[in-house]
């Protein structure tokens, strides 16, 4: 009997579940919509930050609160190995990045020469029913500004929202307002909120229950329609507000109108967490089901102070890629990467040497190349490549055959226009010509 030595095949690996690969030519999606961003946020003075995906598990416990859903249920928590002293860290991939920013922000001093205008793009992690929109690894892109207490740098914030709406085409999104007010007139409100919900007590569902005493603003946030009409009596803490907090409020309102963008004051728009403070917003949708939210901001000026730093005033927003790029496509606004301006045919691999020195002549002015490539079947024939060449979307096809390559030119023929004209071109001299390759040219 002979013995089988042929390899086992292995089990098949797949990815976490709600953690998903983001392939082409779905990242081009991604690609346009952060360069998009990042041009935007250079136009609003916006510097770049980027912070650990893993920090202390304290830092969220402190920073969001312990009592919501975020750290009781749905944080990646784990304790690190032990160190030579028996001491082992606990740590947390990061569920959101405004902790991860301000931490930054105290532990490097970037508040001594002023006030900071920051953005961040990249992965959080929260572990949850994944859903439409909303996955345990999903992706934010949100902007903060730290040392400054007025109402038009909450404004700025919210126009800085509407001009990426605006850049990207995603028109079917509306603005909702309120204010928070100040830790004083928010303890007011929350005894008579208190008093309402206790005297309605048969019509709280156990959640409700359960953030009665411990935060019972997210109260009003509940999507339970069976509360509707106990939470629409409660009282609107808009109601309990002073005049510096209405002040701030109504110069906020004022900036708006002034840029004509609309919104809607929401009563019932909340924060269950007590260094939020006057502004809070929210871009919202109908499109997405129950994951209605598209980017959610508010002034959170008592945040420093709680994770150890030097009081200063803040405010900022995050918006969810996905839900973003979910929306665009409700919409049926494209989004992808450019076409490539040339598709290189090369007929035989001996022509590849002269072929790839030419086609980094064009890459180095500019000009998008794509290289035809061999597989296990070789280069394939003249006819397969133009299909490929074709199919890859480009304007031209640069010929590199064995005649052409002998008089020391390249066959440029257009793609698109229906035409099939074609030119040579002196492979000498493709600096020169390259910009006719180009589709702005």
């Amino acid at each position: 009997m002979v013995e089988n030595t042929a390899p086992r095949k292995a089990e098949k690996l797949l990815a976490v579940k709600g953690m998903n690969d983001i392939l082409p030519p779905e990242s081009a999606r991604w690609e346009s919509l952060e360069a998009t961003v990042r041009e935007l946020m250079a136009r609003y003075a916006y510097r770049n930050i980027r912070t650990p995906i893993l920090e202390h598990t304290a830092l969220f416990v402190r920073g969001i609160g312990e009592v919501t859903d975020i750290v009781e249920k749905e944080m990646y928590s784990f304790e690190d190995r032990a160190d030579k002293h028996g001491q082992a860290e606990h740590l947390t991939m990061r569920p959101e990045s405004t902790a991860s920013v301000v931490r930054a922000v105290i532990e490097n001093n970037l508040l001594y020469d002023g006030g900071k205008r920051l953005y961040y793009m990249g992965p959080m992690f929260r572990r949850e029913k994944p859903q439409r929109g909303r996955y345990r690894q999903f992706h934010q892109i949100g902007a903060e500004v730290l040392g400054f207490a007025g109402p038009e740098v909450d404004a700025e914030l919210i126009l800085l929202a509407s001009a990426l709406w605006k850049a990207i085409g995603l028109t079917d999104v509306r603005l909702e307002l309120n204010s928070l007010g100040q830790a004083a007139e928010r303890a007011q409100h929350r005894t008579q909120l208190i008093a309402h919900f206790e005297k309605h007590a048969d019509k709280l569902d156990e959640e409700a229950r359960r953030r009665l005493h411990s935060n019972p603003l997210r109260i009003l946030d509940t999507k339970n329609p069976a509360m509707k009409d106990v939470v629409e009596s409660a009282p609107r803490l808009l109601d309990f507000l002073g005049a510096e907090s209405l002040a701030h409020f109504s110069g906020l309102k004022a900036i708006l109108d002034a840029n004509g963008i609309a919104y809607t004051i929401n009563p019932r728009l909340v924060r269950g967490l007590d260094y939020y403070n006057l502004t809070v917003f929210e871009f919202v949708t109908d499109r997405l089901g129950s994951q209605g939210t598209v980017c959610a901001g508010g002034r959170y000026d008592d945040l420093i102070v709680q994770i150890g730093g030097k009081a200063a005033p803040a405010v900022g927003w995050a918006l969810g890629i996905e839900r973003v790029l979910e929306l665009l496509k409700e919409q049926g606004t494209p989004m992808s990467a450019p076409a490539p301006d040339a598709y290189a045919v090369i007929p035989d691999a001996t022509s590849m040497p002269v072929a790839l020195r030419t086609l980094q002549q064009l890459r180095d002015v500019g000009v998008r190349v794509q290289m035809h490539a061999s597989t296990a079947e070789g280069l394939g024939s003249f006819k397969a490549q133009f299909k490929k060449a074709d199919a890859s979307g480009a304007a031209f096809a640069l010929v590199f055959g064995a005649d052409e390559l002998a008089r020391g030119e390249v066959t440029v023929k257009s793609l698109r226009d229906g035409s099939g004209v074609q030119v040579t071109q002196p492979l000498a001299q493709a600096a020169q010509w390259a910009s006719s390759l180009q589709s702005n040219a």
